[in-house]
């Protein structure tokens, strides 16, 4: 074969082979480069494209995977807070529920008290009006002479059921005393018996003891009190000082 033609045979038949290295250096980068991609924990790759393709897609997978990871984590925090914010609510709520209560106690109490004292305030009322009104009556008042005893001795008697009349009592004192009463019997029986008659009606000590009216004095020269005294005893003897025209 001549030289030229040789050379030309050579040429070729290296060109084809350079072409076979390189297209197989190329291949072996490509893997290199997906076998850098996997972590350190993946498995190792030995030899072939088909098994870095494949090493490939399970990085990618792994890849797929980490955001459920981190919703795992996050979720029972997010859980967590939702529950904190839900029994907050409930006790400001149950708080609420209590001070609305009260408030209703107090407002619920206080119309109780008014409605109360509205009552006692109207059966005051109705009593007072219903209760008779009580008249004043001033203290009746006795001039300090004769015809002021006569009077006054005539209303204790008539308080205790002892008869007699103005007339009756004035006669008898006027025929007793002349209306002095201090006047004293010194010269009868009584005085000579040492018991003189004393007093407006005359009367000895033992009678006024015995006769002597409640309420009224314990000194026989007191002119109501010999009155009265005087009065019980005829209405004891005679009925009435009425009934008497001399001594008695």
């Amino acid at each position: 074969m001549p030289k030229n033609i040789l050379s030309r045979a050579r040429s070729r038949a290296l060109t084809k082979q350079h072409k076979i290295a390189v297209a197989g250096v190329a291949a072996l980068g490509t893997a290199a480069i997906a076998l850098s991609a996997v972590p350190g924990n993946a498995d190792t790759v030995t030899t072939g494209s088909p098994a870095a393709a494949a090493q490939v897609a399970k990085v990618a997978t792994q890849d797929a995977t980490l955001p459920n990871v981190k919703g795992s984590v996050t979720d029972p925090a997010a859980a967590q807070a939702v529950k904190l914010d839900t029994i907050a609510a409930q006790q400001k709520a149950a708080a609420k529920q209590r001070t609305d209560a009260a408030a209703k106690k107090a407002a619920a109490d206080a119309a109780a008290k008014k409605a109360a004292q509205e009552r006692a305030a109207k059966q005051s009322a109705n009593r007072s009006a219903q209760r008779p009104q009580m008249q004043t009556v001033a203290a009746k008042t006795y001039a300090n002479n004769l015809d002021g005893w006569i009077r006054q001795s005539l209303d204790i008697m008539h308080s205790k059921g002892i008869p007699g009349s103005y007339n009756g009592l004035y006669r008898n004192i006027m025929r007793e005393s002349s209306g002095n009463p201090m006047a004293i019997n010194n010269w009868d029986i009584n005085a000579i018996n040492g018991i003189p008659s004393k007093g407006l009606l005359q009367v000895i000590q033992p009678t006024f003891n015995t006769y002597h009216v409640p309420g009224t004095s314990w000194n026989i020269y007191d002119p109501v009190a010999n009155i009265t005294a005087a009065c019980n005893y005829a209405a004891h003897r005679y009925g009435s000082m009425d009934n008497v025209n001399s001594a008695y």
